[in-house]
Parts: C-alpha cells; sequence; structure tokens
C-alpha cells in the first residue's frame, strides 16, 4: 500500500541558506526542523529531502562534500528526533564548470519533478497524500508538476509550521 511522504527542501527549510552551504560549520538548522521531521514522521509520512545543490556543478564544493555534509545535515536531525528516510539531490546546472554536472534542463533539477516522481517510485508513495515544504517558487511548481501539496516556507520555527499544515482539513494548501 502507497504511503503518504513529505518532501523537504533543504536549504531554507531544513537549515538556514547561508549560500551553497557544505561545510560543517555552516550547518545550522532552522529552529524546530529536528521536532518537525519527528511530527511528520509521527504523523505517518516518510520523509524525503528533494535538494537542487548547483554547488557541485559550479564547483563550489564536491560531490562527496555535498553527501558528507547531507550526512551530517541527517545526524543532526535525528539527535532532535527527526529521522529522515530518503535524501534526492540534483547536482546538475545548465551553467556547470564541470562538463559531467552541465545539463541543460535536467528533469531532477527543480522546478522539474524529477526527484520527487524517482522517490514516489523508490519508496512506493502516494502522491495525492503527499505534501512538499520549500521556500521557493521552484519548490512549489515541482511539488505542482508531481501532483503534490505544496506549502511555501518563509522562516520561523519550521515544526509549528508544520503543526499548522497537519492541522488543516485533508485536501486544503
Amino acid at each position: 500500500m502507497s504511503r503518504p511522504a513529505a518532501f523537504l527542501d533543504r536549504d531554507g527549510v531544513l537549515i538556514e541558506d547561508v549560500g551553497y552551504p557544505h561545510r560543517p560549520d555552516q550547518l545550522r538548522l532552522t529552529p524546530g526542523a529536528g521536532a518537525a521531521v519527528a511530527r511528520l514522521k509521527a504523523a505517518g509520512f516518510v520523509t524525503v529531502i528533494v535538494t537542487n545543490q548547483s554547488g557541485v556543478a559550479r564547483g563550489y564544493f564536491s560531490l562527496e562534500q555535498m553527501q558528507a555534509f547531507n550526512a551530517l545535515l541527517l545526524e543532526r536531525l535525528a539527535q532532535d528526533g527527526g529521522v529522515i528516510d530518503a535524501v534526492y539531490a540534483c547536482p546538475y546546472h545548465a551553467d556547470a564548470a564541470d562538463p559531467q554536472w552541465r545539463h541543460p534542463d535536467h528533469p531532477d533539477r527543480k522546478p522539474a519533478p524529477g526527484m520527487i516522481l524517482r522517490a514516489v517510485a523508490d519508496h512506493d508513495l502516494d502522491p495525492a497524500r503527499s505534501l512538499m515544504i520549500g521556500d521557493q517558487p521552484s519548490d512549489l511548481e515541482a511539488a505542482r508538476r508531481a501532483h503534490v501539496a505544496g506549502h511555501l516556507f518563509q522562516g520561523g520555527d519550521l515544526d509549528a509550521f508544520v503543526a499548522r499544515i497537519l492541522a488543516q482539513p485533508s485536501g486544503s494548501t
């Protein structure tokens, strides 16, 4: 049976967007991030990070640095009770410095829905019962294209934001 998912953008939602974060000293959780993920898990959602990471394509950091940073993020969230089930990251960009990451319109790069659609297929998820929390119009457009309810997070306490979403009548966005 398909399960609902909470698709979460990384920079600007789970962590403060400090401009291409990739070093441990740049990892600053958004207030309430761990508790928000824990709340989503308790409500029965599979938790999935979907993040554009053009810093790899632009040569600001390596794929390995991005993966290590994401692993550290998962550890920090877990310290606050927030367990992430999967991470999907898109390192491609049209203006990539490194040709291996250059793509004019990669299907995973939001606003394209590729990362969400791959997660749906990989984890038997139900888009109709799922939600996306992002801080950019491209996040909400990716959600729309994947038939997932999108919610724009504009800062503050992420747990309080999630609590408000979960308190809404089913189907409203």
